[in-house]
C-alpha cells in the first residue's frame, strides 16, 4: 500500500484518511497539531494518541523528519542549517532573529524549494551545483518544522514569524507544491504564520508571477532583478532570455494591479554594476511600477569572480535612486561569518565528501 508523507498533508487529507482507516474525525486534528503545531518528530511522541491509532495511521502515512547534517552560528545569532533528505540529498535553510523595540522580535526562516537550482544565476552558490529535484510538499514544510523543534530544545515558546521563499532553488518552478506548503504554514491549528508574513522570491518566471497574484495575492513577491540593461541580465540571470526585461515588468505591473501589493526589487552590487549610470537605468526601468528597492552588497562566492562593493558606492547607488523618487533600502546583513549566502554550506560539506 502506497503511503503519503505525513509532512505534506491537511487536516481535511487526514480527514479522508481516518475516514477509511476506521478512525474518529478529531484523530485528524490532533495529528495535524502534533506534528504542524508541536513539531514532533516521532510518533512517539503523540501522547494523546493511543498506540493502535498511530499504528494504524502509520500504515498510511510516513513521518520523515529531516536529518541535521550541519549547523552553523553567526556572531549576530543567524543560524545556518544543511539537511539530508530522505533519499540522500542536502538542502540549506537558515534562520534570522531580529530584534525589535517597538514590536514583537521577528524570527524568519529562509526556505528551500529545490535541491539545487535549473536557473543558474551566475552570483550564485546553488547555481554552481546544477538542479537535481523539485522538493515535496513535506520537505518544503518540514524545514520550517525541524527548525522550529531544534530552537524550542533551547527554548520551548519559540515561534517563526516570517518565512522568504530565498533559499535554494526558483520557487516558482515548483509552483504546485509551494502553495500547498504556504497553505499548511498557514494554518491557525499548524504554525499560524501569516501570508502578508510570507514573501517569495523569483528571479522572474513571468507566467507564474501573474498566475501567484490571482491564486494568492495575500504572499509578498520579491523580484531578483539585478540588472536594468538586457544583455547585462542575460549573463546574470539566464532566464532573461527567455523573459527579458520588457515582459517581466509587464507582468509586475500587472501582479501590483490584482493585488494592491508593492513588489520588492532585489539588486545585488558587485565592484562592476555598483556605478551611476546603472543606477539611473534603474530607475528609468522602475519608473511607474509600484515597488521598492532592496540593494544587497553580493555574497563573495568561489568561483564566480565576484566581489562586493564598499559602503561609499552603495550610498551613492541609493541617492542616484532616492533622487529619482524611489523608495530604497540597503539589506541588512546577517551571517556573513558563516557563509549564509545560499548554496555555499552545501557545496563546502560535498568538497569534504570527495
Amino acid at each position: 500500500m502506497e503511503t503519503r508523507e505525513l509532512r505534506g498533508c491537511s487536516e481535511d487529507e487526514l480527514i479522508e484518511i481516518c475516514e477509511k482507516i476506521g478512525l474518529k474525525r478529531f484523530r485528524a486534528s490532533q495529528l495535524f497539531q502534533w506534528v504542524q503545531q508541536k513539531a514532533v518528530r516521532t510518533w512517539e511522541e503523540m501522547k494523546n494518541i493511543g498506540a493502535s491509532d498511530r499504528q494504524a495511521f502509520s500504515s498510511r502515512l510516513s513521518l520523515y523528519p529531516l536529518e541535521k547534517v550541519r549547523e552553523q552560528r553567526s556572531k549576530d545569532g543567524t543560524r545556518k542549517y544543511l539537511f539530508r533528505l530522505d533519499d540522500g540529498e542536502t538542502i540549506e535553510c537558515v534562520l534570522m532573529d531580529y530584534a525589535r523595540t517597538r514590536s514583537r522580535d521577528r524570527h524568519t526562516v529562509c526556505v528551500s524549494t529545490q535541491v539545487g537550482c535549473a536557473v543558474g544565476c551566475a552570483f550564485c552558490a546553488t547555481g554552481l551545483e546544477g538542479f537535481r529535484r523539485n522538493l515535496t510538499v513535506a520537505e518544503i514544510v518540514g524545514q520550517v518544522i525541524d527548525i522550529t523543534h531544534e530552537v524550542r530544545q533551547e527554548d520551548p515558546d519559540f515561534q517563526v514569524t516570517n518565512l522568504v521563499f530565498m533559499g535554494m532553488g526558483e520557487p516558482l518552478l515548483n509552483y504546485d507544491h509551494l502553495l500547498q506548503a504556504i497553505h499548511l504554514l498557514n494554518q491557525s491549528k499548524g504554525l499560524n504564520i501569516g501570508m502578508r508574513r510570507m514573501t517569495i522570491s523569483t528571479c522572474g518566471v513571468v507566467p507564474r508571477i501573474i498566475q501567484l497574484a490571482k491564486d494568492n495575492p495575500q504572499v509578498g513577491l520579491a523580484v531578483s532583478l539585478h540588472a536594468a540593461q538586457d544583455d547585462v541580465r542575460n549573463e546574470l540571470i539566464p532566464m532573461n532570455r527567455r523573459y527579458p526585461l520588457s515582459q517581466l515588468m509587464e507582468a509586475c505591473q500587472e501582479y501590483t494591479e490584482i493585488t494592491h501589493r508593492r513588489i520588492t526589487f532585489e539588486v545585488a552590487l558587485t565592484t562592476e554594476n555598483a556605478r551611476p549610470e546603472e543606477a539611473e537605468a534603474l530607475a528609468r526601468l522602475l519608473k511607474g511600477q509600484f515597488g521598492h528597492v532592496n540593494l544587497i552588497p553580493v555574497n563573495p562566492v568561489a568561483g564566480t569572480g565576484m566581489e562586493r562593493p564598499n559602503p561609499e558606492l552603495m550610498r551613492k547607488f541609493a541617492q542616484v535612486l532616492e533622487d529619482a523618487g524611489m523608495s530604497v533600502s540597503s539589506r541588512e546583513e546577517r551571517g556573513t561569518d558563516i557563509d549564509a549566502a545560499c548554496g555555499q554550506l552545501r557545496r563546502q560539506w560535498e568538497g569534504e565528501l570527495k
